[in-house]
């Protein structure tokens, strides 16, 4: 330790010579020179404190003076120590890692444009317009030189603990090994060294960095949670729009049965008739019991309602005149019976007003009705089903044109399915005549879905046409025209459709159901029953013998068609008029 007292600081009272001491008119700080020749009176300084430019400048009286070496060519150790034998304490040049780095520092960067504050306190006088950069409470941290060396000296705690890692102008001292600097920086500026240990201010950094990181960690993990949870899009190539999107195919089953006359003729025996069995059973649901559960699996049912609902006396001269109350309509609502044609014989038995006020019950009841010129819609799943039903025993076939003009409004209206219902044939015959094949096949023809008859009280078989089916005649059902015919036999025609937007598929998805008109073979109790053991196989039997009569009956009409259909040609050939040569052919 230097115990050595303070030389008081040299002042000048020659104004001149303080204005020599003084570089681009900034103070120059004095210190006495380790060059034992040197006097600080003469105005000489020590060149330790300053850089070999600021020697070689001039002060603003012009004077010229010889360069002085560069000190940082001198070794840091024998400068420092020439300077600790001459100066006081608080003015050497601490040894401390410290202070080493802040004399690199005043070596390295660019002069000040201001003196530092403890110069001027030293000289007395006052700081004007200090830069932006200058921090009069921290000195050290200053990029003036001057200011960083000055404060220093003056701060205890820049002083030294150890001697090494000295920064040398653009190089420096680490641990006893050189390394170089880019620029007039030292690396890793503002990082303390000390012995081999790194000192460092970058804990905020760090902390900072830190908290960034874990922000993403968090956004990345909601993005991943969010992509795992979220429900899975359909591939852009896979999505076509609603316009374009394949349609949607629909099943329904539609049942069909025969005739069904709720109520009596007034000269049957009271006591078996119709009426009298309701009034004992007291019971709607007794008459459908055992084929409800038919109909009620299926999705719509449609019958023949041959008979009258209505309370007028006002009887037709024929042989059968058939009505009942309007409660009889509870009788087909209990067997799941959602549809009823009257375009039959016996609709009007009572005259218009029985025919009105059947419709007006079945209406109450919500069981749609139609027939002659009015064509019911019904909704089934979806599906728009056309029902229209035509009367041939009047007209024959005279009634082909009403029957085709109301195919197509069903058409226009958007029907999906078109029934028609057609009463016709003749009773008792087994099989139909060729008058009802070509009005079968002309409903085809126009467009219906499927056609089916009733009248002949019999049943009559079935036959496939372009594709759809015609089936001749149903036969009787929940029949009271009769307490004990000879014939029980009927039946139910199922056919399951398969609907594609407007398309019908033409497959053979039907189902015959052999059936009885009673529960009991003795007498009519008015109990359809659906046949078991052997009478179903007889019963199929009897409707496939009738098939294969049909196919004969169809051939020939259909060769008669073609036989027309050339004649019609021909006739066009000739000039002549084709519907007129039809119309004779039919005569």
């Amino acid at each position: 330790m230097n115990n050595r007292t303070p030389r008081p600081r040299h002042t000048s009272s020659d104004p001149r010579a303080r204005q020599r001491n003084v570089i681009d008119g900034r103070p120059i700080p004095r210190r006495r020179s380790s060059d034992p020749t040197s006097s600080a009176s003469d105005g000489y300084f020590d060149r330790s404190c300053i850089s070999a430019d600021d020697a070689a400048r001039v002060s603003r009286n012009g004077t010229q003076r010889t360069p002085l070496p560069d000190p940082l060519e001198q070794s840091p150790r024998s400068s420092q120590a020439a300077r600790s034998s001459q100066t006081p304490r608080s003015s050497q040049v601490s040894r401390s890692p410290s202070r080493r780095r802040e004399q690199a520092r005043y070596y390295s960067d660019p002069l000040a444009d201001q003196p530092s504050e403890s110069f001027a306190r030293q000289n007395q006088e006052p700081i004007q317009n200090q830069p932006s950069w200058y921090d009069p409470n921290h000195a050290g941290t200053s990029r003036n030189p001057r200011a960083t060396l000055d404060a220093s000296l003056e701060n205890p705690r820049w002083h030294s603990r150890n001697e090494h890692d000295v920064y040398v102008g653009k190089r420096r001292s680490f641990g006893g090994s050189n390394g170089y600097v880019r620029g007039n920086r030292p690396l890793n500026d503002g990082v303390r060294f000390s012995s081999g240990s790194r000192t460092t201010s970058k804990l905020p950094f760090l902390i900072g960095g830190g908290i960034v990181v874990l922000v993403l960690l968090i956004v990345l993990i909601v993005n991943v949670v969010n992509a795992l949870t979220a429900p899975q899009q359909p591939a852009q190539e896979d999505a076509l729009p609603v316009s374009e999107s394949a349609p949607t195919s629909t099943s329904l089953t539609i049942s069909f049965a025969g005739d069904c006359t709720l109520g009596t003729d007034s000269s049957f025996d009271p006591s078996t008739s119709f009426n009298a069995v309701y009034n004992d059973v007291d019971d709607p649901a007794y008459f459908m019991k055992n084929v409800a559960s038919i109909f009620g699996s299926d999705d719509y049912t449609v019958v023949n309602m041959e008979g009258t609902l209505t309370e007028s006396d006002s009887r037709q001269d024929k042989t059968f005149a058939f009505k009942g109350p309007a409660e009889y309509t509870d009788i087909l609502k209990s067997g799941n019976i959602e549809a009823a044609s009257l375009a039959n014989n016996h609709s009007h038995d009572y005259g218009d007003q029985s025919y009105t006020d059947t419709i007006e019950a079945l209406d109450a009841a919500g069981i749609t009705n139609f027939g002659y010129d009015r064509i019911a819609y019904a909704d089934v799943k979806g599906i728009k089903v056309a029902l229209i039903g035509t009367y041939m025993l009047a007209e024959g076939l005279d009634i082909k044109d009403e029957m085709v003009a109301n195919i197509n409004a069903a058409k226009s209206e958007g029907a999906q399915i078109i029934i028609v219902f057609t009463h016709w044939g003749i009773e008792k015959e087994t099989v139909p005549g060729a008058d009802q094949v070509e009005l079968g096949h002309a409903a085809i023809d126009a467009g219906a879905t499927i056609v089916v008859g009733s009248h002949p009280h019999v049943i009559q078989g079935y036959e496939k046409y372009n594709g759809r089916y015609i089936v001749y005649s149903l036969g009787n059902f929940c029949f009271g025209g009769n307490k004990n015919p000879s014939d029980k036999d009927c039946m139910i025609f199922q056919q399951t459709f398969t609907v594609t937007g407007n398309d019908v598929a033409t497959d053979d998805s039907i189902n015959v159901i052999p059936c009885s008109i009673s529960s009991s073979s003795s007498s009519n109790n008015y109990q359809p029953t659906p046949a078991k053991g052997n009478e179903t196989d007889r019963i199929l039997a009897k409707i496939e013998e009738s098939n294969e009569s049909i196919q004969v009956v169809s051939a020939e009409v259909s060769g008669e068609s073609s036989a027309q259909d050339d004649s019609a040609s021909q006739d066009d050939s000739s000039g002549q008029d084709s519907s007129s040569g039809n119309s004779s052919s039919q005569a």
